[in-house]
């Protein structure tokens, strides 16, 4: 009888497997069982996020808001819980469900993605509040229909539908692909094994809690099956884990090298008004942080370098070299020099004058904030209650 899986190396679980008559049958008992498990775990190991119901919770028959679950999962993509926790809190508050987000001004919905990274985001998730709110307000429940709305692809459809609807399906982001290399000690490079795991996951997606499963795998990954010193003592499946009986599971999941990042030059120009105000002005919307605001900076992009002198500034006037920023994109890195002049008069065609108190509220990527920080530190900083000055 041929192995349950060539990548993975023997462990006495296969041995019962083998020894079963039927490896198919074997090999479903075995993802139940390892569902299973898992699923006992997440009910006392889980993670309290915002965005989510507790197992007890679900037990009681309280149901996620789709709403709610597919703002994170959008948030979630490439940024980490963390960051994502307050930004969550942010737009629940103002915009409590989909209608709300739907009727909110566009600019408004970036000035509050400011800072979370990757714009395009941003600027789907407005897109999709549209058409939901314009369909009625309520999301599709099936892979196949959240797929057709704007900036929901193949994992953030899976995962709406897994855990929002309670449907099987399989969830696969970074942690779980994590799990799964490790499960299944899958050599080969993690940029070619997408379909591989992705099928390890549809077989052990469980009919019940499919939603609880998703998250749990995801909750294993980050808290136990880590990249770096995995916990695997305190793991509920370690007896299932070829890595763990190979004796290196940090080995997997198993990558290429990473090839140097391009590195990009240019210059960003911080010009001050008398009472504080900042000039700023908007970006195109479409492209690299389309839609977003920035102080002028010269023609650079991913693919070429600005000019990095005061010569290339906007407009004439006394600028005086304040620094150097340097912020890294998904497939380059970047580095201004920063110029800041003390300037006056009306806000040349295409920009405007931004006052002290409304620059921490402005649609601001990251990288302009460090340019801003360097010609002016703490001007993006929102004032603290504590330090605003009382009246006399």
């Amino acid at each position: 009888m041929p192995p349950r899986d060539q990548t993975r190396k023997a462990t006495p679980r296969d041995s019962r497997v083998a020894a079963s008559g039927d490896s198919g049958l074997a090999a479903s008992r075995d993802s139940n069982d390892i569902a299973s498990r898992l699923l006992g775990w997440y009910d006392v190991h889980h993670r309290e996020l915002p965005w989510r119901i507790t197992p007890r919770e679900h037990a009681r028959g309280v149901r996620p808001d789709p709403y709610r679950i597919w703002l994170s999962e959008v948030m979630l993509q490439q940024t980490t819980v963390e960051a994502v926790k307050s930004y969550f809190r942010v737009f629940v508050e103002k915009w409590p469900d989909v209608e709300a987000l739907a009727a909110a001004p566009t600019e408004d919905v970036m000035k509050a993605w400011a800072g979370l990274g990757y714009y395009s985001r941003a600027r789907n998730l407005k897109a999709c509040a549209d058409l939901v709110a314009q369909q009625g307000g309520r999301f599709p429940d099936t892979e196949a229909a959240l797929r057709e709305l704007p900036g929901i692809g193949a994992y953030t459809s899976a995962a709406i539908t897994a855990i929002a609807f309670d449907r099987p399906a399989a969830v696969v982001d970074g942690n779980v692909e994590r799990v799964i290399s490790r499960l299944f000690s899958i050599t080969t490079p993690l940029s070619e094994a997408k379909a591989e795991i992705r099928a390890h996951v549809e077989r052990m997606v469980p009919e019940r809690r499919p939603g609880d499963f998703a998250q749990a795998m995801m909750d294993l990954g980050a808290t136990i099956c880590t990249p770096r010193r995995p916990r695997c003592m305190l793991c509920p499946v370690r007896d299932d884990c070829s890595a763990v009986v190979s004796g290196d599971p940090e080995h997997f999941p198993v990558r290429l090298p990473k090839a140097d990042k391009p590195m990009r030059r240019g210059a960003a120009f911080v010009a001050v008004r008398s009472d504080g105000a900042i000039l700023l002005r908007k970006r195109q919307e479409k492209g690299l942080l389309g839609g977003m605001t920035e102080v002028p900076t010269t023609g650079w992009t991913a693919r070429i370098d600005g000019a990095t002198t005061a010569a290339a500034a906007p407009f004439p006037a006394n600028w005086r070299r304040a620094g150097q920023i340097a912020h890294v994109f998904t497939h380059f890195a970047l580095e201004l020099d920063v110029f800041r002049a003390e300037v006056s008069g009306a806000a040349p065609v295409g920009h405007f004058w931004s006052l002290p108190s409304d620059i921490s509220g402005e649609a601001l990527p990251t990288v302009m904030k460090k340019a801003i920080e360097a010609a002016i530190p703490g001007a993006t900083k929102k004032p603290s209650p504590h330090t605003a000055k009382r009246p006399a």
